[in-house]
């Protein structure tokens, strides 16, 4: 007998209240204390280790955007950063599962997966590390090559 809960059960839809409820139950999982999961706009987050990770329910189609913080932009990025992003996931750097997503709004650079379906919590809580652990590489080493690509230096 265990004294954490079980993970919500996998395969329905990623409704608003699914999601919360898999937000809650990861953040506990990982030690935070007691927490909704998600607000009432459906945003949620959390910094683990070096990772900082962003929740978003979006309604349609309902869905789950679990991102990891690469790099946030303190003003526009300059031309060909995004996009040398972008090369780097399609030449197979490794993304941790996730796509390069950058939100202009907030100047945010992540890693982003995406749940439509209720994933099981074992196999949620093992991508969401290893989406992490790639977010980190890229906010250090894909950076780097990134900027020597655009900017040559």
């Amino acid at each position: 007998m265990g004294l954490a809960r079980p993970a919500p059960p996998a395969g329905g839809p990623m409704t608003r209240d699914a999601a919360r409820q898999l937000v809650k139950w990861y953040l506990q999982s990982q030690g935070a204390g007691v927490t909704e999961g998600l607000n009432e706009q459906g945003l949620g987050g959390m910094m683990s280790g070096e990772g900082q990770y962003a929740f978003e329910h979006v309604e349609s189609p309902p869905a789950l955007k679990c991102s990891a913080l690469i790099y946030r932009f303190r003003e526009a990025p300059k031309p060909g950063i995004i996009e040398g992003f972008r090369q780097q996931q399609e030449e197979g750097t490794d993304t941790g599962g996730g796509n390069v997503d950058f939100e202009p709004d907030t100047g945010n650079l992540f890693l982003t997966r995406t749940y439509e379906v209720m994933p099981d919590g074992r196999e949620f809580t093992r991508d969401l590390d290893r989406l992490g652990k790639a977010s980190i590489v890229w906010g250090k080493d894909v950076l780097d090559r990134v900027a020597h690509k655009v900017f040559g230096t």
